[in-house]
């Protein structure tokens, strides 16, 4: 049997390499109804753009979404059928577009801003321009008994984990909350918050939705024999801060400095709290000239 050269050119004719599944091909919207639109890529039929894969966000019409006679590009999502139609996909397109966005912020520690769509036992599900995220209860930046409360509210958010690969997107608030912080506190900056924590090392203060470190060395110019006999959780507490660490995001704190003398944190607490402000004054001034 030979195969001739009219028969390779009708080979070549029935099979449209440019519609090969997982291609981009450029077509003209044809026209459009409610299950999707006609799209006109050169072949010997017409391709089908399901309403479904119109767009990242559920639609329920392609009026405002598609014009008719618009070039687009699409991604084939299945090849020729019996009648040789294929069907095509822009949604597809604009996920992997919006994955890429998400890796570059993730590596520049950028923020998105994403919409609490519901909850479930570990935190709250997010809407991040059409794409399904997690973010854990421990990252939200405010606690709450019912996380309900959270529901319809636009959240600022660092990421965690982008998986295009297991389509997994972990989001942290309080990754995005330290972020903005460290970006407006300054070295001697009074804050004020409530003891989050008592560590053997030290005492974790948590202010702004952020959370800083008071080490036990930061405490007094004397030695400190017991935290627990000084704080206690959800305690109010101001203190200086002394270090900022963006790459490792960390705060420093201390009461140290707000000492008019070795131990009188240790003393008399309420009177050092009472004069914080004027002493973080004192502090912003030695931070300044030790820096000059």
């Amino acid at each position: 049997m030979t195969f001739s050269a009219e028969d390779f050119a009708k080979a070549l004719e029935s099979h449209d390499y440019q519609a090969q599944m997982g291609s981009r091909v450029k077509g003209t919207v044809v026209n459009y109804d409610n299950d999707g639109a006609s799209v006109d890529i050169g072949g010997k039929s017409t391709a089908f753009l399901p309403i479904r894969e119109a767009s990242l966000r559920q639609v329920r019409s392609l009026e405002g979404l598609l014009e008719v006679g618009q070039e687009l590009e699409f991604q084939v999502i299945r090849e020729q059928d019996a009648e040789g139609q294929v069907l095509l996909s822009i949604r597809r397109l604009q996920l992997d577009e919006l994955w890429e966005t998400l890796k570059a912020l993730e590596a520049e520690s950028g923020v998105v801003e994403a919409k609490v769509t519901g909850t479930n036992k570990g935190g709250v599900i997010v809407d991040v321009e059409g794409l399904r995220g997690f973010v854990p209860r421990s990252h939200l930046s405010r606690k709450a008994e019912d996380l309900e409360e959270f529901v319809g509210q636009t959240l600022t958010m660092g990421l965690l984990e982008v998986s295009p690969a297991t389509n997994k997107l972990v989001l942290s608030e309080r990754i995005a909350a330290r972020s903005q912080a460290m970006g407006q506190l300054e070295l001697g900056q009074l804050i004020e918050g409530t003891v989050a924590s008592l560590k053997p090392f030290g005492v974790f203060v948590e202010f702004n939705g952020v959370t800083g470190l008071l080490h036990i060395k930061q405490i007094s110019k004397n030695y400190v024999e017991s935290l627990p006999a000084l704080f206690q959780s959800g305690q109010p507490i101001k203190a200086a801060v002394i270090a900022l660490d963006p790459e490792r995001n960390r705060i420093s704190l201390s009461t140290r400095v707000l000492e008019k003398y070795p131990g009188e944190i240790l003393k008399e607490m309420d009177t050092v709290m009472a004069d914080a402000e004027n002493r973080a004054q004192d502090v912003s001034r030695m931070l300044a000239e030790s820096d000059a």
